[in-house]
Order: C-alpha cells, then sequence, then structure tokens
C-alpha cells in the first residue's frame, strides 16, 4: 500500500473496496488523525489489523471485512469515541473478542462474523446502547449468551449462529413482541 510517507496528511477517507489492495495494513495510517473512513473492505489485505487505528479520534467507520488479515482484534479498536460502524468479518482473526469493544458509545454496527474467533461473548458488548446490527456468527465461540445482550434498546439484527454456545437462548431475545429485533440468527440450544 502506498500510505507509509503519510505524515501531515489531512485524508478523511481511504481508497475503498474491491480495489485489489494487497499487502499489510500500514500502522502509519495511526497517524492521519483526522481520517474517518478507512474504506479496505474486499481486498487482499493480510497481517494484523495495526493497533495505532485504535488511536484515531475521529474514525467513524472501520471497514476491513473479506481480507486475509490475521491475528487478534485490537484492544485499541475499543478507544474511537466516534466510531459508529466496525466491520472485521470474514477474515482470519483469532483470539477472543476484546472487551474495551464494550466502550464504543457510539457504535451502530459490529460485525466480526466469519473468523476464527474463540472464547466467550464478552459481557461489555452489552454496554453498546446505540447497537443495532451485531454479527457474531460462523466463529468458535463458546460459553452462554450473555443475557444483557436481548437489552440493548437499538439492536434489530443479531446473529449469533455456527459457534459452539451452551446453554439456552435468553427467554428477552425470544420474546419478539417485546423487542424491536427483525432477524434473529441463533441455533437450538445444546
Amino acid at each position: 500500500m502506498a500510505y507509509r510517507r503519510a505524515r501531515h496528511c489531512t485524508a478523511r477517507e481511504t481508497a475503498g473496496p474491491g480495489n485489489r489492495l494487497s499487502g499489510e495494513i500500514p500502522a502509519e495510517l495511526g497517524r492521519l488523525t483526522n481520517l474517518e473512513f478507512p474504506y479496505l473492505q474486499r481486498n487482499h489485505l493480510v497481517g494484523e489489523i495495526p493497533p495505532e487505528l485504535g488511536g484515531l479520534p475521529n474514525l467513524d467507520r472501520l471497514l476491513l471485512g473479506q481480507n486475509m488479515l490475521t491475528g487478534a482484534v485490537p484492544p485499541e479498536l475499543g478507544s474511537p469515541p466516534e466510531l459508529t460502524h466496525l466491520s472485521v468479518s470474514r477474515n482470519l482473526l483469532s483470539g477472543e473478542i476484546p472487551p474495551e469493544l464494550g466502550n464504543l458509545a457510539k457504535l451502530e454496527e459490529l460485525q466480526l462474523d466469519n473468523n476464527l474467533l474463540s472464547g466467550q461473548i464478552p459481557l461489555e458488548l452489552a454496554k453498546l446502547t446505540a447497537l443495532e446490527r451485531f454479527r457474531l456468527d460462523n466463529n468458535q465461540l463458546g460459553g452462554l449468551i450473555p443475557a444483557g445482550l436481548a437489552e440493548l434498546p437499538q439492536l434489530a439484527l443479531l446473529y449469533l449462529a455456527g459457534n459452539e454456545l451452551t446453554g439456552c437462548i435468553p427467554a428477552v431475545l425470544l420474546d419478539v413482541a417485546g423487542h424491536d429485533l427483525d432477524e434473529l440468527g441463533l441455533e437450538t440450544c445444546q
């Protein structure tokens, strides 16, 4: 990628989806403090997500889905105060979901689906009161579904299928009449 020498740039957006970009995401993108919309999905990006991206104060949307990114989701991604959309779906990310993502007060969409994420769904994600769309499907997550997810007031889409979750679906999630969920993707209890 051609971002290596960016020092005093005032860019608000990056290249865009599906531009056949390849290589690693340079950590230097974290120096572009005005960057709001790095659209980097549907490319051929490899390597780890630079934690420096979590230091972007104006970051609104971070779209890194449909690449070949590896490693863990950096906990620093729970820091950008303006972040409304985070998509790292359809990569090869592994490890646990960082509980720090629960700090994203303005987050409306969280897509972590189709990776190799393991561990439990962090209870801290129930603090995402602006969350409307939430995808964790097709990972290797285990444990119980946190009941607090049912209390997210804006939640309209929740996909958790294709994991190793145990226990039963919280009854509140099944009470569609009492909730604004439009789509609920779950498997039966184990």
